[in-house]
């Protein structure tokens, strides 16, 4: 049966420009395998005439948008956003690792999977590429917990073999054992799929990269996420380990680890050569501007990325990011825009559009993640993942998007004042 929600309609075309109906209808219906799937989108006036037969839900003074999408998460750290440090490195001694070393207890593992998805739906994000930890029963809670939701979400097994600590070092030959038998258990089960997981560079052996690149070749559908380039001392630490590798982006390149549904976080301390690596390959990095600010790590470099066509979309990067709402993550993002690499004021700002923030965050990054016409927008053949949003949610946000005279003004005052209260509704693409 045929569902329609009248609403105003958010979407956006083939080169990512919004696509904005005031009087808007989404009309969805559920394919072959019983998923709902946008079917027509548009203003009510062209839409409704084709649909006599929908069911139609009237959503007065609400926007329709599409489900947001987080391109770098840590499920396990989402008791840790928050915690004081000078920097990467030690926050992950003093407060990631032992947070970590928890998730081999199956029990604490679910506790933490299904807080975690609470607040991604109550944040309006319905996908996200996320890490779990180095235990096995932290992917199973993951994956358990997302297809009880019906949730498209992906994760995978951190692989970290070496300079970790007890509790969640990982041995290099059962780590990539337990790797493929988690492939074979989850990905493309319903709507899950998995993500080959170095932690970063400086964790992995040789022989576990090399592993981890040779399954990625052998299932050559599947994602894989690390880091790179996040802090000064970071990499100077990967020069040390990587003295032949022209840079620590390479290091990845080496070990083929780079193709397309390749996404790294952070990728701030890189060159043109890496971002042009990038777009020869397909590869995404995934931006993360509250974590980056938070943890002091540097800037994210936009315009560099516009210019050589690099791939990127917004990420989290909770708990070094510092909230799952997306429109903290855009906000900053628009900060960042506004700096360069050496946290200088440009001439005269590189100012994001609202509507190209929005984009990053849902059919960017989704196009990003190798998931274009999949999620992330709300054109026909999209999966229906979408947000009720409530541009009156709280009396200054009522009354600035009131005062908005265009779409980019609107945009903008649900960045910069929204937060969760904003996400009225998140409604999932699901049978019946």
């Amino acid at each position: 049966m045929k569902k329609a929600y009248r609403a105003s309609l958010l979407r956006f075309d083939d080169a990512g420009l919004p696509v904005f109906d005031e009087d808007g209808l989404l009309v969805v219906a559920p394919d072959a395998a019983g998923r709902q799937r946008v079917v027509d989108a548009g203003s009510h006036a062209a839409v409704s005439p084709r649909h006599p037969d929908a069911d139609v839900t009237h959503l007065p003074g609400r926007i329709l948008a599409p489900g947001f999408v987080d391109m770098h998460i840590h499920f396990p750290q989402t008791d840790i956003i928050g915690a004081p440090s000078p920097g990467l490195l030690p926050w992950l001694e003093n407060y990631t690792f032992p947070a970590e070393s928890k998730f081999v207890d199956p029990a604490h593992s679910r506790e933490v999977a299904d807080v975690f998805f609470d607040e991604l739906l109550r944040n309006g994000v319905t996908t996200s590429l996320t890490f779990a930890t180095s235990h096995v029963a932290s992917v199973d809670a993951f994956f358990e917990g997302a297809q009880r939701r019906r949730l498209r979400m992906i994760t995978g097994k951190v692989l970290q073999d070496r300079n970790s600590p007890d509790g969640v070092r990982d041995q290099t030959e059962q780590s990539l054992i337990d790797t493929e038998s988690l492939i074979r258990k989850w990905h493309n089960v319903d709507r899950l799929g998995y993500a080959i997981t170095p932690r970063f560079a400086p964790t992995s052996t040789d022989a576990q990269m090399r592993g981890a690149g040779e399954l990625a070749a052998k299932y050559g559908d599947t994602w894989i996420q690390s880091h790179v380039a996040e802090n000064r001392d970071e990499v100077q630490w990967a020069r040390e380990l990587y003295p032949k590798s022209r840079s620590y982006l390479d290091v990845y390149a080496g070990f083929g680890l780079m193709r397309e549904r390749a996404v790294y976080a952070h990728c701030i301390y890189i060159d043109d050569e890496d971002r042009r690596l990038m777009r020869e390959t397909k590869t995404a990095a995934a931006v993360s501007p509250t974590s980056n600010l938070f943890l002091g790590s540097g800037f994210f470099d936009f315009g560099a990325a516009d210019r050589i066509e690099s791939p990127y979309g917004l990420a989290s990067d909770v708990g070094g990011g510092t909230s799952f709402s997306p429109f903290h993550t855009m906000l900053a993002a628009y900060y960042v825009g506004r700096t360069t690499v050496e946290g200088i004021q440009t001439k005269a700002g590189l100012s994001i559009p609202p509507s190209r923030l929005w984009w990053h965050h849902t059919g960017g990054a989704a196009r990003s993640l190798g998931l274009d016409g999949v999620v992330g927008n709300l054109q026909p053949g999209c999966e229906a993942d979408f947000l009720v949003l409530n541009p009156a949610a709280t009396p200054l946000l009522a009354r600035k998007t009131k005062l908005a005279n265009t779409l980019e003004e609107l945009l903008f005052a649900m960045i910069v004042l929204g937060d969760d209260r904003l996400v009225e509704r998140t409604v999932i693409s699901q049978a019946g």
